[in-house]
């Protein structure tokens, strides 16, 4: 541990003593295979049960494993954000401890990224949906996909895969950027294709949890909408901005038209209510990207 690891793994441990330590042997087994030199940051999201207690009396078997413990639950994204803060690894890599991820994998995500310096970024794209509310999760996750794909301008195979490795030199500025629960997966991808990094998917399946989820699919949902369209706001807000605006004017314009046919030199109020709020959203896009346009980083 004294030697700067070339990867760091941060693993976020939420009430997981029951599979916890079998997660650590199979990312330390395949990162001590690959040759990689690694540290993998265990941090425990203070947990209420004996997860913390289970990596500790394990800690001298995995003399690459640091434990971080919280003494709040911060959530995913909090832990992820500082876990990479702290990071001493060039490569970052973002897994779960639920047994979902096939981090066996995880060399494999690195060496993408050794052999070629174009790529920025390499997630695991799940190629199928073993989450709770399967049936609710696959209609909403890809109605979230495809809406960010149209507001980032490019494909996306899986938006929110927990397994991913980046250059840490590149997500330094948009770690700010990173909200405390889930979608900060969803930000860090929008981050890295807003500013034109690319962008790797590599197919991986996807295993049925071990344990209880902590996914609340009314409210995580709500948040993952909100923060595509936060996040593309902060990048690109002429994408979410500009369409209503030019479609409101074109209305009032149109309905303009027909009020004159029907009734010369007339305009009714609607007609001029949405004019105007179509020129007064046009304005806001355009002052909301000239901001952006003007930020310093």
């Amino acid at each position: 541990m004294d030697a700067t690891p070339y990867v760091t793994i941060v693993l976020p441990c939420y009430n997981e003593q029951d599979h916890v330590i079998d997660e650590v042997e199979r990312i330390c087994r395949a990162m001590d295979e690959s040759g990689y030199t690694y540290e993998l940051v265990a941090v425990d999201d203070c947990s209420t049960d004996q997860t913390l207690a289970r990596l500790q009396e394990a800690a001298p078997r995995f003399p690459n494993m640091r434990i971080r413990a919280f003494h709040r639950n911060g959530g995913s994204g909090t832990v992820r954000r500082i876990g990479t803060q702290e990071a001493r690894g060039e490569i970052v890599v973002w897994t779960d401890a639920d047994m979902t991820y096939p981090n066996e994998r995880i060399p494999e995500l690195v060496r993408i990224l050794e052999k070629d310096s174009a790529i920025d970024q390499v997630v695991g794209a799940r190629t199928t949906e073993e989450g709770s509310h399967k049936f609710l999760r696959v209609p909403a996750k890809w109605f979230i996909r495809k809406v960010a794909e149209r507001l980032a301008g490019q494909r996306i195979p899986d938006l929110n895969s927990g397994l991913r490795a980046f250059r840490k030199s590149v997500a330094r500025p948009y770690l700010r950027l990173l909200p405390p629960g889930f979608s900060c997966v969803t930000t860090i991808t929008l981050s890295f294709l807003s500013n034109q990094h690319d962008v790797y998917y590599l197919p991986i399946e996807y295993s049925k949890r071990a344990g209880k989820s902590k996914f609340s699919f009314v409210s995580d949902a709500y948040r993952y909408i909100l923060q595509v369209l936060r996040m593309v706001m902060y990048f690109n807000p002429l994408k979410v901005l500009m369409p209503p605006a030019i479609w409101l004017v074109g209305i009032g314009i149109a309905k303009g038209v027909y009020d004159n046919i029907k009734n010369p030199f007339y305009l009714a109020n609607n007609t001029i209510i949405i004019f105007v709020t179509g020129l007064l959203i046009g304005s806001l896009a355009l002052l909301a990207d000239l901001i952006v346009r003007s930020r310093s980083e």
